[in-house]
């Protein structure tokens, strides 16, 4: 006879994150939408499986708050699907102090890449989105990477655009709009673009670059003052600070 007895909790569950995310099939979704944004039948393609149920999958990690979606600004048709890493990490530390305690997972600081890399970050304008990209991998990399940017339709650089990054301490104020065809011929280790449109009219580059997308709505949208735009500039520039610094991560601490 034991002296002990083993009390099973009230509540034997696991926590809902391990319950949504440890299905195979939404974790390998997770996983794809963890290096790129993507459209379904992207990753009906990437996964094997049938789109009606990689769709009902993401619909699952939708309604869990692990992934979200918008459209497509070249095709309304189409949907872009992201995942949320910030909120991903946060639901695994809950998960390891649900276990245990002392299970508080510590997450990795900030990564520089351990190999110098070159980097392109494309949008329409070059005006807005792949300067602000740009100035934040520099920023945050330091002379760790080389980081350009361009546009297929280049415009001047949007006061806003300078305004929301001088909030983290960047002054891109001066910065010139360069049209892709610039950086034609050149090797880059990574080609990121933050606009759906110039996604479509991408250059090939040689040495076969890992090619990114983030699918992020002009902050500037259809117009208007500079007032009534700018709390868009400044969720851009917040949202991409985020995804910059994760992809960072990436490269430092996986190898890329």
């Amino acid at each position: 006879m034991y002296r002990d007895r083993v009390i099973a909790p009230q509540d034997g569950a696991p926590p809902a994150f391990l319950r949504l995310a440890g299905h195979p099939l939404r974790w390998r979704l997770l996983s794809e939408l963890s290096r790129s944004d993507r459209l379904v039948r992207e990753l009906k393609v990437l996964t094997g499986e049938r789109q009606s149920l990689v769709s009902y999958h993401l619909g699952q990690l939708r309604v869990g708050g692990l992934v979200s979606m918008r459209r497509s600004a070249a095709d309304r048709r189409d949907a872009y699907y992201r995942i949320d890493l910030a909120r991903c990490g946060e639901l695994l530390a809950a998960t390891g102090s649900a276990l245990h305690p002392g299970l508080r997972l510590v997450p990795l600081p900030a990564g520089k890449p351990q190999a110098r890399a070159r980097l392109l970050f494309l949008c329409t304008g070059n005006s807005a989105r792949s300067q602000m990209a740009e100035a934040f991998a520099k920023h945050l990399a330091g002379d760790t990477i080389t980081a350009a940017s361009a546009g297929s339709h280049p415009k001047s650089l949007h006061p806003n655009a300078v305004r929301a990054m001088l909030e983290y301490g960047i002054d891109i104020t001066g910065r010139q709009a360069k049209h892709v065809s610039t950086f034609a011929g050149q090797r880059f280790d990574y080609v990121v673009s933050l606009c759906d449109r110039v996604r479509e009219v991408c250059p090939e580059f040689p040495g076969h670059p890992g090619m990114i997308h983030w699918s992020i709505a002009d902050p500037a949208g259809e117009g208007g003052s500079d007032a009534k735009t700018y709390p868009a500039f400044r969720a851009v520039a917040a949202d991409l600070h985020t995804r910059t610094e994760f992809f960072l991560g990436r490269l430092g601490h996986a190898g890329g």
